[in-house]
């Protein structure tokens, strides 16, 4: 579990990223081309395991030497990150001139106690690479702008277009419901319990975000939460951005995707959100969706957060109707 701690500093300076990330995104993608387990324990975004599928040559193939720089466990070293690089060029010029030492410590060469993660068999290449190696370098550069070019560029125009449309999403949940509903609907594994986000991960860490804030960058790639901590920056947490399933699950002319907002707000909330079509009291509810009284009226307090449903009260009852946005959502819009 990895624990991201907030003070009041932090959730005021809570910043979403203005578009996906064309280095993370490449070397995300060439981590789920490596790592078979990535793809069968976690959840992977309809359209990235199609991608996957349609490679031909393989991942490791067309990446080169980029490919050394990953471990089976799913290890990414910080500096192929670059959250704050403008485009695809900029960042892999920043992390080409990663200065050596910060090289060694983000691939783990020589091993360094506590910190997160390394190469577990560093070749000769990733040896040179950590010494500032200028050939070792090139050879980075050189493969990594050639994967991305014939892996990555073809599908990059989607991957941007769905990156603003969870952008624009993401922005409409803090706007309606504050910092609260944003960090509730990051992840349906993710729990925010103020002031203090948990991360669902192998490992266990605290990280004070210590009134920086946190940078949130949404990715087509990524199956779970990376978190990079940055000393005298903002926190960057690397998300899965919300999968629209591409029309998976839904019947035409329904208005309904509840397969593709189950990977948003959790399968019972979308149940839910997707019953309160017509109002209902939290009563008739419970009973619609077959849940617990106690269940029904927590999903309701979690969507109500969200911004995406109305709450008043009717005499002893209360009455749970939808939103625009919640309304919006369902539709598709």
């Amino acid at each position: 579990m990895i624990r991201l701690h907030f003070t009041a500093a932090d959730l005021r300076r809570i910043t979403l990223a203005p578009a996906a990330n064309a280095l993370s995104e490449t070397v995300l993608s060439l981590r789920l081309g490596l790592c078979p387990g990535l793809r069968r324990g976690a959840r992977v975004r309809t359209a990235a395991r199609q991608w996957h599928e349609s490679l031909r040559g393989g991942a490791s193939v067309r990446a080169g030497v980029l490919a050394e720089l990953l471990t089976d466990d799913g290890f990414v070293p910080d500096f192929l990150l670059q959250p704050s690089a403008h485009d695809f060029a900029e960042a892999l010029e920043s992390a080409a001139s990663t200065p050596p030492e910060r090289l060694a410590l983000d691939l783990g060469i020589p091993e360094v106690t506590g910190w997160n993660g390394g190469l577990g068999r560093p070749g000769r290449w990733a040896h040179d690479l950590a010494q500032g190696a200028p050939a070792a370098s090139a050879a980075l550069v050189d493969d990594t702008r050639g994967y991305f070019r014939t892996a990555i560029e073809p599908l990059w125009p989607r991957i941007r277009s769905d990156a603003l449309t969870d952008r624009a999403l993401r922005a409409e949940m803090l706007l309606r419901g504050g910092v609260d509903a944003l960090l509730t609907t990051l992840g349906t594994t993710w729990n925010w319990q103020p002031p203090t986000l948990h991360l669902p991960s192998a490992s266990t860490y605290d990280i004070p975000l210590c009134g920086r804030g946190l940078l949130l960058v949404p990715s087509w790639f990524a199956t779970g939460p990376m978190v990079m901590y940055r000393p005298e920056a903002a926190t960057v947490l690397v998300y899965p951005l919300y999968d629209d399933g591409a029309g998976a699950g839904r019947t035409e002319g329904s208005g309904e995707r509840p397969e593709a907002l189950a990977a948003l707000l959790g399968r019972n909330r979308a149940q839910v959100l997707a019953l309160l079509r017509s109002p209902a009291t939290t009563t008739a509810l419970a009973e619609r969706a077959a849940l617990s009284l106690a269940a029904a009226s927590q999903h309701a307090g979690v969507l109500r957060g969200a911004g995406l449903i109305t709450t008043v009260r009717t005499g002893t009852s209360v009455l749970h109707s939808l939103t625009p946005l919640g309304a919006s959502l369902l539709a598709g819009v």
